[in-house]
């Protein structure tokens, strides 16, 4: 039994997760490529190893002729007289079985044969890493910054290195080497350098996936996110619907003393996330996405996808958000195009019935403002 390269194959396997049946046809493979160096053709060559106990044979088929003046090729015939020697039972048109000593092949031989063994093994650990971090995409995982590549990061996922582009940071987030951070997997290509990985910071799939790890009701699915708008670094709006009556959807996202939101706050350095209950009903749906903003009225149209909304004059600077991020995330959030009015800027507007909704005076505001998604 050949206890060293069992032992071999098994560190092999163990550590590369690389099957050994994979490894038993490299050797194969090897020794077929040492064969043909060696005699310049391995048509007639064949090589059989016992997968439990490593010994392996290495022949060649060989036709039996008459006499050594028949021989035409030596890697393809044998003379009768040569045959007797290996088998007594030998015939002229048999073929025979003659067994080739690996230890007899040259060095460049050899080397060759090693040499496809460390390529194979090398693929197939690529192979590997790959299938690995494939499964991973549209997923997040968390890594440990290694370095900057310019302006790019460089950051180590365990077997293989990830990297975060410019682009895919948070703008203002700055990390340090040997930092743990979670980034979301855009994708994963299979290179002749190893499988290339690119991940991202501000996908906003990285905070609904940091939602489903965190929040036990959206893993099980009694808790489901309908809909998210992203702003990285700065604000986030989702929707959320419950399965479950008995389940208040929002509070499920929070936890107890907000520990669930807080703990992804944590991880996304500080941005802000807005949680707000789904609804079928387009004005309704508005006018949670544009909390924390009290609303007086929405005109919702279905068909053409916009939305008129009123809103206290006091209320309407915090309806529109600094620099209008509350009401754009609230477009992106429900797909509507927001027009926002105050209250004085209605009354003239047709088609506006602010005053079916109006319960009390408010101070005057003058500012109007439209965003799209």
């Amino acid at each position: 039994m050949n206890k060293e390269l069992m032992e071999a194959l098994d560190i092999l396997e163990k550590e590369k997760e690389i099957s050994k049946e994979t490894l038993f046809e490299a050797i194969e493979n090897s020794l077929m490529t040492a064969c043909k160096n060696h005699f310049g053709k391995a048509d007639n060559i064949k090589v059989e190893i016992n997968r439990e106990t490593c010994d392996f044979l290495v022949y060649a088929e060989k036709e039996v002729v008459e006499t050594k003046d028949e021989v035409e090729d030596d890697c393809l015939q044998i003379c009768l007289e040569d045959a007797k020697a290996i088998s007594k039972k030998a015939q002229v048109g048999d073929v025979l079985h003659v067994e080739i000593k690996s230890k007899e092949f040259g060095r460049i031989a050899t080397m060759n044969a090693k040499n496809v063994i460390l390529q194979k093994i090398r693929e197939e650990e690529r192979s590997v890493i790959y299938n690995q971090y494939f499964e991973k995409e549209k997923d997040v995982v968390t890594g440990v910054v290694q370095r900057y590549v310019g302006k790019n990061i460089s950051i180590n996922l365990g077997k293989a290195d990830a990297m975060l582009l410019e682009s895919e940071q948070i703008k203002g987030e700055v990390f340090k080497p040997t930092d743990r951070i979670k980034v979301y997997v855009l994708e994963v290509k299979s290179t002749p350098k190893g499988p290339r990985i690119n991940v991202s910071r501000t996908h906003p799939e990285l905070v609904k996936r940091l939602f489903e790890s965190e929040v036990t009701e959206i893993k099980d699915g009694t808790v489901e996110i309908m809909s998210i708008a992203r702003e990285a670094g700065s604000r986030t709006k989702i929707a959320v619907r419950s399965n479950n009556p008995n389940v208040d959807p929002v509070g499920a996202c929070v936890g107890m003393n907000g520990a669930r939101v807080n703990a992804i706050v944590e991880e996304l350095r500080g941005e802000k996330i807005d949680i707000v209950n789904w609804d079928e009903n387009p004005g309704n749906l508005i006018q949670n996405a544009l909390s924390p903003a009290k609303i007086v009225a929405v005109f919702a149209d279905p068909d053409e996808k916009t939305a008129k909304v009123v809103v206290p004059d006091y209320q309407l600077s915090l309806a529109i958000g600094k620099e209008g991020q509350n009401a754009r995330l609230a477009a992106r959030l429900t797909g509507y195009k927001i027009d926002i009015k105050s209250e004085t800027q209605a009354k003239d507007a047709p088609g506006f019935r602010y005053e079916d909704y109006l319960d009390e005076d408010y101070d005057e505001y003058s500012e109007e403002e439209s965003y799209e998604e």
